[in-house]
This record gives C-alpha cells, structure tokens and sequence, in this order.
C-alpha cells in the first residue's frame, strides 16, 4: 500500500473533480480522466488497509456482530439499507476514535440528521464537502467511500500512526555453476587425454621391453645347447599368417576428436574470415543507408523550417486562443467552486427548512386534533359522578354519625334516670 493515498473529493459535475491532499494543506482542480469512474474501488481497498490498521475487526464489529466488508462493498449496490446502516456505523465509530463524542446511530433515526451532522464532523477536521447530502442516502459511491476514507485517515493521525520504510528480505544468491566450455583447453585435459590415448595404443602395440626379455633368455637357453641348430623350424606359411594377423595392430592410426584444440582454432579462424568478408559487405550497404537517412532528414528539417515560417501567424493565433482559453477555464473553475458553496448553503438551507416545516405540521395537527378536547369532556363528567358519589358516601357518614350520637345520648339519659332512686322508698326501709 502506498505511503500517502492522493484523495479524491467527489463532487457532482461531470467535467470537473476537485482533489485534496491527506495534508489538508490544499485544493486542486482536476479534470477527469477515463478511470475517474473506476476510482472509487482504489480508494476502497485503501479503506479497508486503513480499517484493518485501526483494528476494527476486534473493536467494532465482533461486539456488534457485524460481517466484515469486502474490497468493494461501499463501490458497489448490494442492500442500499444494509450499506446505509454500515456506513453511518463505521463514520461514528471512526469519529469517536479520533476523540470527538458521537452517538451511534441507530436504525430507526432520521437520516438527514445523522448525515449531516457526520458532514459537520468531517468539516470540523478541515475536509472539504462539496457535495449534496443526499448523495450519502444511497450508502453506497464514490462520496461514501471519500467520507470513509478521511474519517480513517484522521483518525490514523490521532492515534499517532506513521508509514514506515518497507523493509525486503535478503535473498542469498546461489552461486552460479558455470558450464564447462568444451572448446576450453587447459593442460589437465590435454595431460588426461594424452594418458587415454596411451593406454588405448598400450594395448594394441607390442612392448618391446618384454620382447627384447623373451629373445635374451631364449638366446642365452639356445647358447647352452648345441650350436650345429643352424636352421629354422619355423614353417613359412604359419610364419606369414603370424605376421598378417599382428600387421594391423603394428599400424599407428590418430583419431579425431571434437574437443581437440586444433579443431576449435581452425574453426576460429574459418568464423573470422566470414565475419570479415560479410562485414565488408554490410558496411557498404549500413554507410549507404545511413547517407539516405541523413539526406532524408535534411530535406524534412528544410521542409519543416519552411512549414514554421509560413504558419508562425497561425500558431500565435493558436496560442492566443490557448490562452484565453487557460482564462476561461480558470474564471470557469471559479464560479463553480462559488456555485458548488451555493450548492451546498441552499441543501442545509433547505434541510432547516424542512425540519421546521416537519415541527409546524407536527404543532398544527396537535392543534387542530379534537381528541384532547373530549378527553377533557370525558374527565370533567367522570370527576362529576365521582364527586356525586363522594357527596352520597358523605351524607350517608353523616346520617350514621348522627344516628350514634342519638343513640349515645339516649343511653346516657337512661343510665342517669337509673342511677336516682326517690326519697320515699329510702325512708321506707
């Protein structure tokens, strides 16, 4: 993976694509190329080294019970829901690893809200959103894959992280076996060959040591006997066939060999000759080529330097354009950037908008409902009955009260007339 990945800031033209650098250190306008349309899957896979660097395997989705992504899941449209809820995952995940508070999202949040304020995240690490945030509904593209990937690279920032030098193994070279060249001559061979060749003549020649050995002792037995043996008895024709039989091992024969030196030289020297008589011959025809050549390219300088001097008006016309055009260009790149900011003021803008409308409608309808209305009604008559209920459970209190307290009174009027006893009936007693 590269040392510093060269970001692409999406945007909503066809022309043009404005590129910031990780440094943040500023903007460039480019146009677009033909595999403009296939960036988006480069800045994926960087993404994915980016996540794996930060570790998010362990940290994000084994407590989530997340799958992990492939190298294209954010390039490509799968589920647009399942991508939505990913993303707005991964974007508050990474936020909140950078050292800024955000609550994870859930599933049955707004999406204008949780979009907007990641944008509002982003803008406040100094990354530029020149886009609509509607671009970001989809959960898929080249605009999530470049909020993805700046949220990751500031976060790598934070945490300290640095591209080291990669370091390569060390190969260790074999050493190369160099074939032997049988045209080499050196003294071991010739010594080795002249030794074979010895002992290959050894054994078809007669040793003449052994023969002088045999006629020695055989003249010094025949000088013991008698010297009246003055004749051979040796018969001719078994003489001539002994001497047709040994005649082709007495014959001395030289046997050539490919790798005697001698071959090779003169072999040399047949390559030399040809060499030199072709060479003779490609020269002639190499110098009359190259005389051709340089006479042609005279002739097509001549004819350019005449070309230039007839069309030097028209190039200075041709340049002229090309300035004015570099001009409009820039007075073009200009007013798009201050329409993309437009662009992007009229989309928060509008999404205000809509949160106050969404609050009125909310208020109006509140308003206009009449269910609160009866349920009052339906409370009043309730507490009616109920205190018609508490005034008959009063009355009946107070009729009991009443009704003790009479009966009180007559038991102690009755206690008093029977505690007093007359006078006449003491004095009786």
């Amino acid at each position: 993976m590269a040392a510093a990945a060269a970001v692409v800031t999406p945007s909503g033209l066809e022309d043009t694509v404005s590129r910031s650098r990780s440094e943040g250190a500023g903007e460039m306008v480019v146009e677009r190329g033909p595999g403009a349309a296939y960036h988006m899957f480069v800045v994926m896979e960087d993404l994915v080294e980016k996540l794996k660097l930060l570790h998010y395997e362990e940290e994000l989705l084994r407590k989530n019970n997340l799958k992990p992504p492939s190298r294209h899941y954010f390039a490509l449209p799968t589920n647009p829901g399942e991508q939505f809820y990913m993303f707005c995952t991964l974007a508050a995940w990474l936020i909140n690893k950078a050292g800024r508070p955000f609550e994870q999202p859930q599933e049955y949040d707004d999406p204008n809200a949780t979009i907007s304020s990641i944008l509002s995240e982003l803008r406040s690490f100094g990354r530029t959103a020149d886009f609509p945030p509607s671009k970001l509904k989809s959960g898929y593209g080249e605009h999530v894959c470049y909020v993805l990937d700046c949220l990751a690279e500031e976060t790598l920032k934070y945490i300290g992280f640095t591209w080291k030098r990669p370091t390569y193994p060390v190969e260790e070279l074999e050493e190369e076996t160099v074939p032997e060249d049988d045209a080499e001559l050196t003294l071991n061979k010739v010594d080795e060959e002249f030794v074979e060749e010895e002992t290959d003549n050894e054994e078809n020649v007669i040793d003449l040591n052994v023969l002088k050995a045999q006629t020695y002792h055989l003249d010094m037995n025949e000088s013991a006997k008698q010297e009246d043996i003055l004749e051979s008895t040796t018969d001719a024709a078994e003489w001539s066939l002994e001497v047709e039989r040994v005649l082709p091992q007495l014959k001395v024969t030289i046997r050539t060999d490919n790798k005697d030196w001698r071959i090779h030289v003169d072999q040399m020297h047949q390559h030399k000759s040809g060499i030199e008589s072709a060479l003779k011959e490609t020269k002639g025809f190499l110098d009359k080529l190259h005389n051709e050549i340089s006479r042609t390219l005279e002739k097509i300088g001549s004819r350019e330097k005449y070309i230039n001097n007839q069309l030097e008006h028209l190039v200075q016309e041709y340049r002229a354009a090309q300035a004015q055009l570099s001009e409009a260009r820039e007075r073009y790149q200009q007013g798009n950037g201050g329409v993309t900011e437009r662009t992007r003021l009229l989309s928060e803008v509008t999404e205000e908008l809509e949160k106050v409308k969404q609050e009125m409608e909310e208020k109006g309808s509140s308003m206009t409902d009449g269910a609160p209305l009866v349920k009052i009604k339906q409370s009043l008559t309730k507490l009616k009955q109920e205190t018609i209920q508490m005034d008959i459970r009063i009355g009946v209190v107070e009729h009991t009260l009443l009704q003790s307290k009479l009966k009180e009174k007559s038991n102690m009027t009755r206690d008093m007339h029977a505690t007093i006893i007359p006078e006449s009936a003491i004095g009786s007693y």
